[in-house]
């Protein structure tokens, strides 16, 4: 099947040119339910935006499509607002707003408070003190004072609440200009919620704080570790010399880590959390009018006053490349930036489409020169907005090779084609067209329209503009932007970051300070937190899936059609599912990614992407171990042309020579920077504990096997995928009786299927002993993850590990979390879960992780293994998470081609029936003693695989051995090459 290029344009010229009548984005004022707001005409989210009398901001947008609530808390405050000389302490305050306030949080807060205040002086004292020895009896004071009043304390009882009520992704996040509560509730709690949060932010008090503290030395030391982290921090310095973007970072001095105040933070607090400064957001299934009452209801109490001014000296026009070099163990790569004015102005979302012009995935200038023609592994260039300024960011990483600088002559060189204007001139519209669909996406997703929102609260970006953006951007010309290229984009105006690979002589960890663990008083419960239970929700009913009504079914030709309807709006998404993968043939992988860079006998790779991008449409290509995924998506008007694109290039696709010698380079280059990244090696111990030393991880083609790869081979594979039994899935505005007749016509298939090529088997091990597998890495930290093989999968169990997962290990409600985290300070990251085989001829596995200090493995080690030995009993927490399961699954929606999806993996474990079904009416049943018995048949007194990650500079190998025979696989076994 043969598609020539002018159909090809005629087929998008004719999306192109399609027009409707402009919609005039306004502010305009409506009162409703005795509330006046404003709303901007023509917004797709109904966005209502309400300012109370105290000043506090709320944006309500309201969608029925599943019974939760996104919920952000939003300050416009961050780190660029510390103090100077308390540096992080914005980041630490967020921690600090989990811990309570005098009503709950605390068991006795007359006997807890005094200790408090002494705490308080203590750290006043320890942050004057320079004597080093007097440093030390001060902290040791402190350490006894903090223990005694913990045991007043209930740790974590604001995350025991949220899970009570359902709630998901209970976080907070801190940025250079916001801080930021976030939570997924359901609608039924929204009164507990709001409740909850009036109280909260009322008077926290900063209580278990050395504990708290700890854990953000651990983030410190994981920032040290990072070298992405370190690049941004080194580009922003370099930056913003006169911003505090440049001068502070979100985390803070370690100089500062180790002088808090208590003090500081309180003020800092009452300057910044007022309600002329802070923002309530909400997206999801609620009645506006009834939700700003409940809103003021809890909020109407605080209190306005003045916000500090931030002001800052302007920068300085950059005159010359300001360079900064960066080491660490990471693959080297070079980051460019550009300074740019702040988020509310137009520039801003000009650099936004500038950003799309470099890359957007398909048609950018770095994706076509630099990408698709394998110049470079990888470049991607993305705008960052932010209140005073905004950041254009260009990245590459070389090839085999080549030299930083050749990457930075590389990505120069499309920055000068944009100033020359030597892009498409239809691409600016490709652009806003792909934006279209991104908007109709994005709008779908409560949470989305919520994170949306929000970041135009703190950023100061009017809303208006922001639904007007698509109609403004349709209007730029390509003068107007080869114009802004020229003023913006100079040969000597950027910062340019040199991440080098090798050791950076420059970390200084932050050290451990002597800690007691502390109570947690983990099954008690304040009267505050009774009577928020207490507070009636609304019952909800969950919905299951009906696999035969839920899903429709046809043919196209002999495929089976899986369909589910869109009947929202006008996008599709298209798969053709295969039961193959790596397993059956080591070389579809890499022949998948080979086709991103093949052409036919009418049209190259370039104008294949360039086409697809027109059409606001994508394809993609994958290849897991058991099953292989092609994937199209785009507007169902293009449906057609979208289909009969891909469908031409998979069957008439030309081995390309000069593509594979590429690509070859680029897999060598890519397998090279994959043993230098941590989590890679730790991912190849897990599957060394999991299947012995030759395991799916390592079933890799060798290097002398890509050496032989033959363009052909990749072609004919590429070519015989059609003649291999799939099933095609569409979620799309059409039935599935249309669809497979659409697809009948498009998609070819033969008479009989090929039969799939013998896969490899993999067999789970039984560890009969404690084994420790270790991979050298230079870093600060320690990684640890315990490692078990389990019985096979049973259906009947999926109750109980529900519950056993929820109360025991995953979340900060957790007894894992609470006890190695809250109580002991041993970890910032720390969790434990019980996994499910995906496929029912499977076993299950166990897996718990913490990521802490090397010098503070041999404690953290023992205190996990307690728990694996012996489960703490909380009453209150147990119940908390019967009902976070409740509550979550009865507001739980699969919707979409998530029907599809979770189809698919039902019937991989041998299921005919929604699982979730049998969760909702079993779990209430399960008592502790069942949980507990689960706990000890499954992990008590067994042996374990210890996977560690860490530099054998600060673990030593009798360390190791006290936890099991000690095996330390060299790259090639782990990696396989």
């Amino acid at each position: 099947m043969k598609l020539k290029l002018s159909l090809i344009l005629l087929l998008i010229g004719g999306y192109a040119s399609q027009s409707s009548a402009q919609t005039i984005n306004a502010w305009k004022t409506a009162t409703s339910g005795g509330y006046t707001y404003k709303y901007v005409t023509g917004d797709p989210t109904h966005s209502r935006f309400y300012t109370l009398k105290n000043g506090l901001t709320v944006i309500l947008s309201p969608t029925a499509k599943q019974p939760r609530i996104q919920a952000y808390i939003a300050v416009k405050a961050g780190s660029k607002t510390d103090p100077a000389d308390h540096t992080g302490l914005a980041h630490y305050l967020e921690h600090m707003m989990f811990k309570g306030t005098n009503k709950f949080g605390s068991l006795n807060w007359a006997k807890e408070k005094p200790l408090l205040d002494q705490i308080d002086e203590l750290y006043e004292q320890y942050n004057s003190t320079k004597d080093e020895a007097k440093r030390k009896e001060i902290y040791k004071q402190i350490d006894k004072t903090s223990g005694e009043a913990a045991k007043f304390a209930i740790a974590n009882e604001y995350d025991k609440m949220m899970t009570g009520m359902g709630g998901q992704n209970s976080n907070a996040f801190t940025s250079f200009e916001q801080t930021v509560y976030t939570e997924d509730i359901p609608s039924s709690s929204i009164d507990k919620f709001l409740t909850m949060q009036g109280e909260r932010f009322r008077m926290p008090v900063l209580r278990i704080f050395h504990t708290e503290l700890e854990a953000v030395y651990e983030e410190k030391n994981r920032g040290l570790d990072s070298d992405p982290s370190k690049v941004q921090e080194a580009m922003f310095e370099a930056l913003f010399p006169n911003n505090n973007y440049g001068k502070q970072t979100t985390i803070g001095t370690i100089e500062h880590l180790k002088n808090p105040s208590l003090k500081a933070i309180r003020k800092y607090y009452y300057n910044y959390y007022v309600p002329n400064n802070m923002g309530v957001i909400l997206s999801g299934d609620f009645n506006p009018d009834v939700m700003i009452k409940k809103v003021a209801q809890h909020f109407n109490y605080m209190k306005p006053t003045t916000v500090p001014p931030y002001k800052y000296a302007p920068e300085a026009p950059i005159t010359a490349p300001v360079q900064r070099d960066v080491y660490g163990p990471n693959p080297e790569n070079l980051t460019i930036a550009y300074r740019f004015p702040g988020a509310s102005t137009r520039d801003a979302r000009l650099l936004s489409l500038v950003g799309s012009l470099l890359t957007n995935g398909k048609a950018g200038l770095f994706d076509l020169d630099l990408t698709k023609k394998q110049k470079l592994l990888s470049a991607f260039a993305s705008a960052n907005t932010l209140k005073d300024y905004s950041v254009l960011v260009l990245r590459g990483t070389p090839v085999k090779g080549q030299s930083l600088d050749d990457v930075k002559a590389l990505m120069l060189g499309e920055i000068d084609k944009l100033r020359k204007g030597e892009f498409s001139d239809d691409l600016i519209q490709s652009i806003v067209n792909n934006y279209k669909k991104s908007k109709i996406e994005q709008d779908e997703s409560y949470n989305q329209r919520a994170s949306n929102l929000m970041d135009d609260f703190t950023s100061g970006v009017d809303w208006r503009t922001d639904v007007a953006s698509i109609s403004e951007l349709s209007k730029v010309t390509k003068p107007q932007i080869v114009a802004f290229a020229n003023k913006y984009l100079k040969d000597n105006n950027f910062v340019i970051v040199y991440k080098h690979q090798g050791a950076d002589k420059n970390i200084i960890k932050v050290e451990k300070p002597p800690i007691t663990p502390v109570e947690v008083n983990a099954g008690e419960q304040s009267a505050y937190v009774k009577m928020i239970n207490a507070i009636p929700a609304t019952p909800v009913q969950p919905v299951w899936l009906d696999y035969n009504k839920d899903i429709q079914r046809a043919k196209a030709g002999p495929v089976d059609v899986l369909a589910v309807q869109n009947k929202d709006n006008s996008i599709f998404r298209l798969y053709y599912r295969y039961d193959m993968g790596s397993w059956n043939n080591k070389m579809l992988p890499i022949a998948a990614q080979y086709l991103q860079f093949l052409g036919t006998d009418k049209l190259s790779a370039e104008d294949i992407s360039k086409a697809f991008y027109k059409l606001a449409s994508a394809f993609n290509v994958s290849a897991a171990t058991e099953n292989a995924t092609i994937s199209i998506n785009g507007l169902q008007e293009n449906f057609g042309a979208s289909v009969t694109l891909f469908e031409n290039l998979l069957a008439n696709c030309k081995a390309d020579e000069k593509a594979l010698t590429g690509l070859k380079a680029r897999l060598k280059r890519s397998r090279e920077n994959f043993k230098l990244n941590k989590g890679a090696i730790m991912q190849g111990l897990v599957s060394y504990a999991q299947y012995g030393p030759q395991n799916p991880f390592n079933y890799v083609l060798t290097d002398e096997e890509i050496d032989n790869i033959k363009a052909d081979d990749l072609v004919a594979i590429l070519h015989s995928l059609v003649n291999y039994k799939h099933t095609i899935l569409y979620y799309g505005p059409q039935t599935a009786i249309q669809a497979g007749a659409a697809l009948t016509k498009l998609h070819k298939t033969p008479a009989t299927f090929t039969p799939y090529p013998a896969a490899k088997i993999f067999t789970r091990v039984k560890a009969d002993k404690n084994t420790v597998l270790f991979g050298n890495y230079d870093m600060v930290q320690a990684e640890i993850q315990w490692i078990r093989n389990e019985d096979a999968y049973d259906a009947a169990k999926a109750p109980t590990i529900e519950l056993f997962n929820n109360y025991f290990g995953g979340g900060i409600s957790s007894i894992v979390f609470q006890n190695i985290r809250e109580s002991k300070a041993l970890a910032y990251s720390t969790y434990a879960y019980y996994i499910e085989s995906q496929k029912k001829e499977d076993s299950n596995s166990f897996v718990a992780y913490v990521g802490t200090q090397a010098d503070k493995m041999n404690e953290a080690i023992p205190a996990m293994n307690e728990l694996l030995n012996k489960m703490p009993e909380s009453t209150e927490a147990f119940k908390s998470a019967r009902e976070n399961i409740h509550k979550s699954i009865e507001t739980d929606r699969i919707t979409q081609d998530g029907i599809l999806f979770n189809y698919l993996a039902a019937q991989r474990k041998g299921l005919n029936y929604d699982i979730r079904k049998n969760v909702f009416e079993t779990v209430g049943k399960i008592t502790y003693t069942d949980l507990n018995a689960f706990h000890d048949y499954e992990l008590k007194a067994k042996p374990y695989t210890y996977c560690i990650v860490a530099s054998d500079k600060r673990v030593t190998e009798d360390d190791l051995k006290k936890y099991g025979e000690l095996l330390k696989p060299d790259m090639k076994q782990i990696f396989g090459y």
